[in-house]
């Protein structure tokens, strides 16, 4: 991603230019169409609240049916789209399987959206 950033525009300015800027910053269509991906797993609020419960510590899908209150069929499915987009990771002590974030970006991913969510929601308290 770019460092620059054209921050104030004036008023008139080029156009071409502009675009020209921003298309030699962007991420390749693939990346682009991968970062999509990513974030259409954030758009279901199970998967995010599992992904919230295991930034606080590794669980097994029964902690997780415990926690949300979701049958154990529906937690798995979760759990497996979770890992097939890398998202959460699992191991296996004995019998049980644990989860936890599969690294600290996931954890990142989720703390800055809360964040940002935190602080439009204190910007629009104001209007």
């Amino acid at each position: 991603m770019a460092t620059e950033v054209f921050t104030h525009l004036p008023e008139e300015h080029d156009h071409k230019l502009t675009a020209e800027f921003a298309r030699d910053h962007l991420p390749s269509e693939e990346e682009l169409f991968d970062l999509a991906e990513l974030f259409k797993v954030f758009s279901d609020s199970t998967r995010v609240r599992i992904m919230c419960a295991l930034s606080q510590t590794e669980m097994c899908v029964y902690d997780l049916v415990e926690l949300l209150g979701a049958s154990q069929s529906a937690i798995s499915h979760q759990l497996r789209l979770l890992r097939t987009s890398r998202l959460v990771r699992s191991r296996r002590v004995g019998k049980h399987i644990f989860y936890s974030l599969d690294d600290d970006h996931v954890s990142s991913i989720i703390r800055t959206g809360l964040e940002h969510l935190r602080h439009t929601k204190g910007e629009h308290d104001h209007e």
